[in-house]
């Protein structure tokens, strides 16, 4: 009897095409793949392509519906709808108590019409009750206000409804007795500050009707072809979340596409600290991996703060199919029209034999663009156009196995018109194009490095997407550092959105936690991860302080599926001290075993007065990375000892600052990120919460990593 499979299914919807991707659950073989041109236009909207990809990835492999553990899908539809305009108007029923703070929460909570920086705005309404005006009636007087104002959503929102949400509760059942979709502010975000908070939910109530018709019809789809398990949406922080919790904050899934992007590269790659670039046709994403993990910060809609964590995104206009600018026999500019908007084929992707007596045209892709852009006329009337691939291709920067890869004398034989117009050689016209893309992307790779403190000699710059092979090389060669473009780079979004784990934030204002504190919301938040779908013996929570606002975050990552590992994946020592050297770009013979466990290794390199430390994982992967650091093995009992030891060692005094270390904790199984905390008191307080049901005589290993001031 053949032995079931279990199957993982990712999604992801692209500008122009969706991606589904099968992955066996127990060796992360693919095992099935489609591709559909996302459906925007269609009455259902993207949710018809994700259905149609879902369904031939299915059929044409041979994939049957009960082998389906698991599946996800991202989604463009939240930054679409925000984009586009596409969202319902809300009425805000702000709440209050009486006297000088009613005055300000009445203020606070009118949120003005919300601009998406588009032109478009979310347009609101809003009305007030005092806490003691506030019963059933008075709510249900104050909906049908708000509906006479033209609310389509309803918002409820209370000044400190964090601390008390009951009033928003009732608001938010007696709306739907009426029939109306409701956001709760106090549901959307736990955080003070009431005008960003109503703001967050106001954005969340607008594209509520939009998600749900899109979620109900996607949902229904995947269960009509025989999959029970639940379905899956990314987030935008880079977990996924259950479609019901979906259905209450789709404001989570923006950026989701980006998101699954990196989480598809982090499966693939064995660097800790990089840039990563998301290359598109049209546009590219860049962000950074610090720690093994993507930055996430609060999204910015219309020049102010959600509390909507995202990945922090840097979005350009140029990318793999960027079409090329030339007036007066000058260079002018590359992008932002691609290729794909002006319905366009690359040069690089042209059989050569189609390309007789090319001819330079200028045009204008759309009405209203400048008339400079470069096309290319062929003898048998067709247009084809010169982009950042044709040029990377030019200068032989893609390899055969790369995405970008395409017909290098194509490329050659079209470049070379360009190059006579240009009055310089056919290789100096290439090298101008990809100078030109470089100058846009070089003061966004400038502006993370110093905001993330990423070392220039530790970090590496990760390609994915379709055209990562038309920028990376190029950027990492000016750079002088080390690129990596993971396999599968053209479906890493999809295999993301796959292997995507639960990811759940709970965060609070708490002036000086303490230990009890912090075991509190680190419970919350792995009570809400297994909520969402997660394993509970696979949560992991990470607590983050920000000491200036009080806030404390609880991050909780979970796995939906016990994932067993091919023991062909484990990484042997030798291995990881291969992976550490080349990490540190050095020779082997330099680089040393420090500390090792059943799970990780740690090795070490002396760099003048300095040792260099690479922490990597029995799966091959660097966890930890740092151009200084001090590791110590102990016992669980010795723990704050050590731990004193560490920081005292790697404290620096720079700038008149005091520079405080990183600090890592391998127990277990488990890598837990203690970096950015303000002091050793508060050190101890985060940790004390870790070791509260360790067994004394565990054995742990400790780093501490010095900071380095950019």
């Amino acid at each position: 009897m053949e032995e079931k499979r279990n199957v993982r299914v990712g999604i992801d919807v692209g500008g122009t095409h969706t991606k589904a991707v099968a992955i066996d659950n127990s060796t992360h073989d693919i095992v099935g793949e489609a591709i559909v041109m996302t459906t925007h236009d269609h009455k259902m909207g993207v949710a018809a392509g994700v259905i149609e990809c879902f369904e031939k990835c299915l059929s044409r492999n041979n994939i049957k519906p009960e082998e389906v553990i698991f599946i996800a899908h991202s989604t463009t539809q939240a930054t679409n709808a925000l984009l586009e305009g596409d969202v319902a108007k809300v009425g805000i029923l702000g709440m209050s108590a009486g006297g000088l703070e009613g005055l300000l929460a009445k203020r606070q909570s009118n949120v003005p019409d919300i601009s998406l920086g588009t032109g478009r705005f979310i347009r609101t309404c809003h009305t007030f009750l005092k806490t003691k005006q506030i019963n059933e009636s008075a709510i249900s007087d104050a909906i049908d206000d708000l509906q006479d104002q033209g609310a389509q959503v309803i918002i409820a929102s209370k000044a400190f409804g964090v601390d008390s949400i009951k009033e928003e509760l009732l608001v938010q059942e007696i709306a739907e007795e009426k029939g109306l979709l409701v956001s709760a502010a106090s549901d959307i975000s736990k955080l003070y500050g009431l005008t960003r908070r109503t703001r967050t939910a106001a954005i969340n109530g607008s594209i509520l009707p939009k998600m749900l018709s899109t979620a109900t019809s996607t949902e229904q789809s995947v269960r009509s072809a025989g999959i029970d398990v639940p379905l899956m949406i990314m987030r935008g922080d880079g977990g996924v979340m259950d479609i019901l919790e979906m259905k209450k904050r789709p404001v989570l899934t923006m950026l989701s596409g980006p998101a699954a992007s990196v989480m598809g590269a982090l499966m693939y790659l064995r660097a800790s600290n990089g840039i990563y670039f998301e290359v598109g046709g049209t546009s590219t994403n860049i962000g950074v991996i610090k720690n093994g993990r993507p930055a996430v910060e609060y999204t910015i809609i219309g020049g102010h703060k959600t509390y909507v964590n995202s990945l922090d995104v840097r979005v350009l206009g140029v990318a793999g199919g960027s079409m090329i600018r030339a007036s007066n026999n000058k260079l002018v500019d590359v992008g932002p029209r691609s290729a794909h908007i002006a319905g366009l084929k690359y040069s690089a992707y042209t059989p050569t034999e189609e390309i007789q007596d090319p001819k330079i045209e200028f045009f204008s892709p759309r009405k209203g663009d400048p008339a400079d852009y470069v096309r290319i006329r062929l003898k048998n009337g067709e247009c084809i156009t010169l982009t950042n691939s044709c040029a990377a291709n030019v200068l032989g920067l893609c390899r055969p196995e790369d995405y970008s890869f395409g017909i290098v004398e194509s490329a050659r034989k079209c470049m070379a018109v360009l190059a006579e117009y240009l009055q310089i050689s056919i290789e100096e016209a290439a090298m101008q194009i990809m100078e030109k893309s470089y100058g846009k992307i070089m003061p966004v790779l400038d502006e993370l490095m110093a905001k993330y403190r990423l070392e220039r000699d530790q970090t590496t710059l990760v390609g994915v997407g379709g055209g990562a092979a038309s920028l990376i090389p190029y950027s990492a060669k000016k750079l002088s550092i080390g690129y990596s473009i993971p396999k599968y780079a053209e479906i890493i979004s999809s295999i993301g959105v796959a292997l995507a784990m639960v990811r759940d934030v709970v965060e609070r204002i708490i002036p000086n936690p303490t230990t009890e504190d912090i075991t509190r919301i680190k419970r919350e938040a792995k009570a809400l991860a297994i909520k969402n779908g997660a394993l509970p013996d696979s949560v992991e929570v990470q607590i983050e302080i920000d000491a200036q606002t009080s806030r404390v975050s609880a991050i909780a990552l979970g796995s939906t599926e016990v994932q067993s590992m091919d023991l062909r994946l484990r990484c042997s020592e030798e291995d990881a001290h291969v992976i550490s050297a080349e990490s540190m770009r050095a020779d082997p013979s330099e680089v040393y075993l420090i500390e090792k466990s059943d799970i990780f290794y740690v090795f070490g390199r002396k760099n003048a007065d300095k040792q260099q430390i690479r922490l990597v994982d029995i799966r091959g992967f660097v966890k930890v990375q740092c151009a200084d650091g001090e590791v110590a093995a102990c016992q669980v009992k010795d723990w704050e000892a050590v731990v004193e030891r560490l920081w005292e060692a790697k404290l620096g005094y720079e700038r008149q600052m005091v520079q405080t270390p990183d600090i890592y904790l391998a127990i277990g199984g488990k890598l837990l990120d203690y970096s950015n905390t303000l002091g050793l008191e508060q050190l101890r307080i985060i940790m004390r919460s870790e070791f509260l049901d360790a067994e004394p005589e565990e054995d742990i290993i400790l780093i501490s990593a010095r900071r380095e001031v950019i």
